[in-house]
């Protein structure tokens, strides 16, 4: 008897911690993947070899997943997923849109202006006119703030102005984009009254989604739609490991 209560739980646990029951509902089940850099090999987990990356695009082709931009959700369906690409990385413009073209795929890049302007680190990022060029068919363009700043550490007002600088700067470019933000580090204020002030700074903005990481699947249309959450693809993942993430998102057994 008591085996088989815990083999119930388990199974309820399962069901719900990685939301299986939205098998059951395949036109609410939204899959949102996060990407950061993409090169030629690779060892480090937030860089995807261009291999794996290919790899990857050609099962999402071959199973007849539908790449949607943020833009897009009004038209959600079975086996809707979004692609998402953080920061604006020179490789991105190199190596995503003949891939994109290829397995006939969409992609959302979230774009931090300040690095597009000054740079970041010793990485080679888009210019402004790099991503001008980007092809709307394949490509969406939304906010990353300005500064990448951690959105936890900042006031309501601070996070509304540097929101309002990525904007201007995007609509000075002449850059089309999506009110859709993802959060600098996936952070962003979790507790009251602080998390509703930054929401209702984001609606008085006009964004309409922000994403966070949180490793499920999202329940769609959904009543939180400033807590997104991103299925977190690395560098070391193999085939196998991210046919599982598409099911359960983050899953420490494997």
């Amino acid at each position: 008897m008591i085996p088989l209560l815990i083999l119930l739980l388990l199974i309820f646990f399962c069901v719900f911690h990685f939301r299986l029951y939205l098998f059951a509902f395949p036109k609410n089940r939204l899959i949102i993947l996060m990407y950061h850099q993409v090169k030629k090999e690779t060892h480090e987990n937030l860089t995807v070899s261009l291999k794996q990356l290919e790899q990857q695009f050609e099962y999402l082709n071959k199973k007849k997943y539908k790449t949607r931009f943020f833009s897009e959700l009004n038209t959600l369906g079975k086996k809707s997923i979004i692609l998402t690409f953080d920061d604006g990385y020179k490789n991105n413009f190199e190596y995503l849109p003949s891939l994109l073209e290829k397995y006939n795929l969409k992609a959302t890049i979230f774009i931090p202006t300040k690095f597009i302007q000054e740079g970041y680190k010793n990485y080679e990022m888009m210019g402004f006119e790099d991503i001008r060029n980007l092809d709307k068919k394949h490509f969406e363009i939304a906010l990353h703030s300005h500064a990448h700043e951690n959105f936890r550490h900042l006031s309501t007002e601070c996070i509304a102005s540097d929101l309002k600088t990525n904007m201007l700067i995007l609509d000075n470019e002449k850059i089309p984009y999506s009110k859709v933000l993802c959060y600098p580090y996936g952070k962003y204020p979790k507790k009251s009254p602080k998390k509703e002030e930054v929401f209702s700074a984001f609606e008085s903005l006009g964004i309409d989604f922000a994403v966070r990481i949180g490793n499920k699947v999202n329940y769609f249309p959904t009543k939180n739609p400033y807590e997104l959450c991103r299925i977190d693809i690395k560098g070391k993942d193999s085939l196998r490991k991210f046919k599982l993430k598409l099911i359960f998102g983050r899953l420490k057994l494997f």
